[in-house]
């Protein structure tokens, strides 16, 4: 599950808002213990939002960014601590005692023990995004579906904060979202669903209790085919 930095801060619109977290957490936990295996990766939204400043070069602003990340995995992964799960963090670099350094195996090893599994820090290089790492874990350890939990409901064939009559797709293919640039996920990460066939699944994180239907099929989203 992709869940987004933005939408964590949930009306502060910056830093973490504990309410939002938690609602998050009482639901994945309900998942968790029907058996459910869940991996997240979060993004650094709510912290930054890419290079503010020519002065500051593109890979150092994206290093910034998976900081940020690794900042609001701890952060959730403490609240879900909090709800009762058992969970880890793991990140592609070295992060001192904060976290663990990811592996297919210790991801898999911590799945088996029934651990929520946070993947921090993107995929640990600049110029590629969360989307990016999300897609990359989801393939790495097999996952059956990508869950994006965003601050908006799905996905649309327009901006619809720009656009009321904007249309939003109940399914749409993963090549109709790269040949129309809808903006599920970057382009690379696109790309890289449609080449390992990964389904993505966009719903709004807001809505009441959005997780557990997405996975139960009371799903009010979009499903991104492949």
């Amino acid at each position: 599950m992709k869940l987004s930095g933005e939408a964590l801060a949930g009306p502060k619109k910056t830093g973490f808002d504990e309410e939002t977290v938690r609602k998050v957490a009482v639901q994945v936990k309900e998942l968790a213990d029907q058996g459910t295996q869940v991996g997240i990766v979060i993004g650094g939204g709510n912290f930054w939002r890419g290079r503010t400043s020519e002065n500051i070069d593109r890979t150092k602003a994206d290093q910034i960014g998976m900081l940020a990340t690794v900042m609001n995995c701890i952060y959730v992964s403490e609240i879900f601590r909090s709800a009762g799960m058992q969970t880890s963090i793991l990140t592609p670099f070295e992060c001192g005692s904060f976290t663990k350094l990811f592996s297919k195996d210790r991801a898999m090893k911590y799945f088996s023990q029934r651990q929520v599994v946070f993947f921090a820090g993107g995929t640990g290089h600049p110029y590629f995004s969360t989307d990016t790492g999300v897609v990359l874990r989801a393939i790495e350890v097999e996952a059956d579906v990508i869950l994006l939990a965003k601050s908006i409901d799905g996905v649309y064939d327009d901006d619809p904060a720009e656009n009321p009559n904007a249309k939003k797709y109940a399914e749409v293919t993963i090549d109709e979202v790269i040949e129309k640039n809808l903006h599920v996920v970057d382009m690379t990460a696109s790309i890289l669903a449609r080449d390992n066939k990964v389904p993505m699944w966009v719903f709004g994180l807001n809505e009441e209790n959005s997780i557990v239907n997405a996975v139960k099929g009371n799903f009010s989203g979009t499903k991104v085919l492949v």
